[in-house]
């Protein structure tokens, strides 16, 4: 059941945040999570292009589900590994890399907008994501593609990150985003997953760590120390284990405190 849309309210006076989700995630009759469901929860959708994840009809259907409902699309692009979800790290060539996120940006920008809408941000998925925290060449690779494919394109990614640098030095806008349900380091990194910590599942702490991110600024790391983040965009990951009851649960804890949800990159 869709959470009804909160009302309006004057913008420039009230607290918000955006709320992302991987979609589109299924390939051919396998499928991945409740699209439809999270999209009735969701601001933003990070939809998959075909490198990890996603088939040309499953895409489609995420770009029209987004449509119909307001949702901002995003290109959640990917090392090519399909086999592997983009979780392994791949040793590319920048000018590869470069070549294979404008591949993808083109093909689910032509998907979104057969679908009356439009790639409105970039975001990557899995090991890329992981190593353009780190690694200048491809981080430079990957704002390289957005900048000749639309400097208007905001680049989502890790506070602090590479990535998020060289997006600002290109003139890009850098958008920094924080997970509602991944653990965090005393440090401000994520815990890296199959360690302790690493993933929550319960939707009540969930909620209240994404309303006090929002109101406060600050998450509490795996050993209760206080970590400031700041960031336009919070991940509800939707192929975790109760993903929809997570965000319906962060998504009504928000308008209870008068957090509006909304997309980070509009327009």
């Amino acid at each position: 059941m869709p959470v009804p849309r909160e009302p309006a309210r004057d913008a420039a006076a009230e607290p918000a945040v955006d709320l992302n989700a991987d979609l589109g995630e299924g390939l051919g009759v396998w499928r991945l999570g409740d699209d439809a469901a999270l999209l009735d929860l969701v601001s933003s959708a990070n939809v998959a292009c075909g490198f990890h994840a996603g088939d040309a009809a499953t895409l489609l259907a995420a770009c029209e589900g987004a449509a119909r409902r307001g949702v901002a699309v995003g290109a959640q692009v990917s090392y090519r590994d399909l086999v592997g979800f983009g979780r392994r790290f791949v040793d590319y060539e920048p000018a590869d890399l470069t070549a294979d996120v404008l591949y993808q940006l083109g093909a689910l920008d032509g998907l979104a907008r057969a679908a009356g809408t439009r790639v409105r941000y970039l975001k990557p998925h899995g090991a890329l994501y992981h190593a353009v925290v780190h690694h200048e060449a491809q981080a430079a690779a990957v704002v390289e593609a957005v900048r000749r494919y639309d400097a208007a394109l905001p680049v989502l990614g890790p506070p602090g990150s590479a990535l998020l640098r060289a997006a600002q030095g290109a003139g890009l806008r850098a958008a920094p985003e924080a997970f509602a349900d991944r653990g965090y380091t005393p440090a401000g990194t994520l815990v890296p997953r199959g360690e302790p910590g690493a993933l929550l599942a319960d939707a009540g702490e969930v909620a209240a760590r994404v309303l006090a991110l929002v109101t406060e600024g600050v998450v509490r790391a795996v050993d209760g120390t206080p970590v400031a983040v700041a960031a336009e965009s919070v991940c509800l990951h939707g192929d975790t284990p109760g993903a929809v009851a997570m965000a319906r649960a962060v998504r009504e804890r928000l308008q209870e405190a008068g957090v509006a949800v909304r997309p980070f990159a509009g327009g």
